[in-house]
């Protein structure tokens, strides 16, 4: 199977945007910003990662898709069942 490069990319661009996300609310702590500034980056910084975690699984199971019934893996060893166990993790 081979991966979605073009998934894999915007994965990795959320994933980076979280960590510039995360770096100003650590930078917002220490220099003592203001409360609601804080958790609104915060809340960003969450958001941006549910929706990275969303797209991992996502596109595992849309790879698992050709396998309805969940009895072959994906490379990574995951039935459809195990997905669907992780995208709830999410919710």
């Amino acid at each position: 199977m081979t991966p979605d490069v073009e998934a894999q990319r915007k994965i990795v661009n959320r994933l980076r945007r979280a960590r510039g996300q995360l770096d100003a609310v650590i930078n917002a702590v220490e220099t003592g910003g203001k409360c609601r500034d804080v958790v609104t980056q915060l809340a960003a910084v969450s958001s941006a990662l549910d929706r990275a975690g969303f797209a991992i699984v996502s596109t595992a199971m849309r790879d698992c898709a050709v396998d309805p019934d969940g009895t072959s893996e994906n490379e990574d060893g995951l039935t459809t069942a195990e997905l669907e166990k992780l995208f709830l993790m999410l919710a």
